[in-house]
């Protein structure tokens, strides 16, 4: 199995180029299945969420092909089947499939979806959202059966903002009758960039970025090309990176907007960056003081940051305040954190204290999840000495290309067998 191998301690400089959204990919992939023509989607990172997908397209007979970050899927040949288990586990966003499906053929019959164990993750918004568009749901051995003869607009109500109820809801619904309006939606990037790809194809979405999504039913979705937008949470992992190791390091082709959160407290610590248009470029001070952290739904602090923030905190003076409200096993890295020198109390698996300056020792640790994985990296680039990351295909979902990435700045990291 492979690893991830790094020599701490080096400066990094240079530019770091940020890769189309994880979070946006993976459902604009399924999301193709609605159109009735060919369509294309450019700026696809580089991923193997993204391989996954196109896996259980090919499964499904759709006509998919790939040059570089350029992605064409043709879904006019393709058969609705059921989904197996040993597709539809390999990651969460499997489940995209479920609204895609049904908006396309009235039917869909998969697997329970996978990813990564972070905490429970619950689709109960994502059927109640089906449910209420006239379909009814099966849930039988372990896969989940979902049937309509006909899909109808109707008011839906989500109990939390869920990003991937309000996306699987918005694919559902753009070929219902009438009109879908869905309330106390999520207001993610993501979710705008997916309503814009329907829009470019045909569909009538208001709404999105918003915590109330109109939807009124179409026919038919015709062909488009449609640009991912640039990844918040890589971004966001680099400029933790820029912050503990940047001499005039510079991550380019981001949004700056869909940063703030995590900007904000960066500066708040005490970290030099310049903002421009599309990059932001850092260099590292010697001095961080501690910060309080709640992870919070968008446009709050990201869940998705919170892991790989831990290393900075160990690098600022005082006791840093973490407070996860998203997952209830978001701190499973924090043990091999501990491992290289950290020293972090958690109380109730809600709320971890770091207290700092510590200073840190490479170790052989491991990626217990995406996130995680990326917090182990840090800790082994500002760490002393070497440390060893197994269980890096965690790490392989969700970051594009991140070793030669790292290496083209001055990182000593490779991959090993």
């Amino acid at each position: 199995m492979s690893k991830i191998k790094i020599e701490g301690g080096h400066k990094l400089t240079g530019t770091v180029n940020i890769s189309g959204a994880k979070n946006s990919a993976v459902a604009l992939i399924p999301a193709a299945i609605l159109c009735d023509e060919e369509t294309s989607i450019i700026n696809v990172p580089n991923i193997s969420d993204v391989d996954s997908l196109e896996e259980i397209l090919k499964y499904l007979k759709a006509d998919v092909k790939r040059e570089e970050d350029h992605v064409t899927i043709n879904c006019q040949n393709m058969t609705n089947k059921c989904i197996p288990h040993e597709l539809s586990s390999k990651l969460r966003a499997s489940y995209y499939f479920m609204g895609a499906l049904l908006g396309k053929f009235h039917e869909v019959d998969m697997h329970f979806p996978g990813g990564c164990s972070i905490g429970k993750r619950p689709i109960d918004l994502h059927l109640k959202g089906f449910r209420e568009l006239g379909a009814t749901v099966y849930e039988k051995d372990d896969h989940i059966i979902i049937k309509a003869k006909e899909l109808t607009g109707n008011k839906i109500y989500l109990d939390i903002p869920s990003v991937g109820a309000t996306i699987n809801i918005m694919l559902a619904a753009v070929k219902a009758k009438g009109t879908t309006i869905i309330e106390n939606a999520a207001q993610e990037p993501e979710i705008v960039n997916v309503a814009m790809y329907l829009n470019n194809m045909g569909a009538q979405i208001t709404g999105a970025g918003s915590n109330l999504i109109k939807i009124t039913g179409v026919s038919t979705l015709t062909k488009a090309i449609h640009e991912v937008i640039p990844d918040r949470i890589e971004a966001g992992t680099y400029l933790i990176i820029a912050s503990l190791l940047g001499e005039n390091l510079k991550i380019n082709k981001v949004i700056p907007n869909h940063l703030e959160s995590l900007v904000s407290k960066l500066k708040e610590a005490g970290v030099n960056m310049e903002i421009g248009n599309d990059y932001i470029r850092v260099n590292k001070v010697n001095e961080y003081k501690a910060i309080n952290i709640k992870t919070l739904v968008y446009p709050g602090f990201p869940t998705d940051l919170q892991q790989p923030m831990i290393p900075f905190l160990t690098q600022c003076h005082g006791i840093s305040k973490v407070e996860e409200t998203i997952w209830e096993n978001r701190f499973q890295n924090i043990m091999d954190t501990i491992k290289m020198g950290a020293n972090i109390e958690v109380e109730n698996n809600k709320v971890a204290y770091v207290k700092g300056k510590t200073p840190l020792k490479g170790e052989n640790v491991s990626a217990t999840d995406l996130r995680g994985g990326a917090s182990m990296l840090i800790c082994g680039l500002i760490a002393e000495g070497i440390t060893v990351i197994d269980n890096i295909n965690f790490i392989l979902r969700g970051y594009d290309n991140i070793v030669n990435k790292l290496k083209e700045v001055g990182a000593n990291i490779e991959l090993i067998d």
